[in-house]
């Protein structure tokens, strides 16, 4: 009966890690990482998302909004069973493609726009922060795992 509940929880099942370089050129448009799977007991992997998150940040103190933006994802329908002990890789590839704002054009034109943007972002506090969420779908298991890992783009 405990074993039962703890595979219900999630207890003891599938732990994910991910393997992504830390900085990434936003002309290559591709993502190449690993998923490390490992258990500490039998598992039946029935589905894997893994989502690129933009959080776009802006204003200050009380005035602060932020939002997220799903800016890709990739849903991989593999089966994969994990006997307790094994570890297995998974490589993926995340295609995305980062959609400038009118402000981010304009500060790209030259080097005073640049100037004079980049100032303006920095009194407003408008940044944007970059992760990798990826989830594991188990089957019977009602807490799914996940994982997630900041990157920056050059």
């Amino acid at each position: 009966m405990i074993k039962r509940l703890k595979n219900m929880l999630g207890i003891e099942s599938v732990k994910i890690e991910l393997e992504i370089p830390q900085e990434i050129e936003k002309k290559d448009q591709n993502i190449k990482g690993v998923i490390l799977l490992t258990t500490l007991s039998d598992a039946e992997v029935e589905s894997i998302s893994i989502k690129l998150i933009e959080k776009y940040t802006r204003g200050r103190k009380d005035s602060k909004l932020i939002d997220e933006y799903v800016i890709s994802k990739i849903l991989v329908q593999e089966r994969v069973s994990i006997v307790k002990g094994e570890e297995i890789k998974l490589p993926f590839d995340l295609p995305f493609k980062i959609v400038k704002s009118a402000m981010d054009e304009l500060q790209g034109r030259n080097f005073l726009n640049g100037f004079f943007v980049g100032l303006a972002k920095k009194l407003k506090g408008v940044k944007s922060e970059y992760r990798i969420l990826a989830e594991v779908n188990i089957k019977g298991t009602k807490l799914q795992p996940f994982a997630e890992k900041g990157l920056y783009f050059l």
